[in-house]
């Protein structure tokens, strides 16, 4: 009186597809951190050059979001944690 189950089969290409989906980490643009901070924060922990720190606070002001780095769940959330301690507002989708 056993359960009988059908086995299910995946090619790699299926399970890289799944493992390294990419998410993307979000910033949005808030009433409460600077120009300064977000630009410090983005060149400290994401390692961008003061250019890019700066056209990404400036993306942010003035479409009120921007992507700013895509990895696995798994690591995106890493740095939303890491930011939101710093203060930012950060999402992972």
């Amino acid at each position: 009186m056993g359960v009988q189950t059908e086995e299910e089969t995946f090619t790699l290409e299926q399970i890289l597809a799944v493992v390294q989906s990419a998410s993307r980490l979000i910033l949005w643009n808030d009433e409460i951190n600077t120009f300064d901070h977000v630009i410090h924060c983005l060149m400290k922990h994401l390692q961008y050059s003061e250019t890019q720190a700066e056209q990404i606070a400036w993306k942010v002001h003035t479409e009120g979001k921007c992507a700013i780095l895509e990895g696995s769940v798994t690591e995106m959330e890493v740095y939303r944690k890491i930011l939101k301690a710093e203060g930012l507002t950060v999402s992972v989708e």
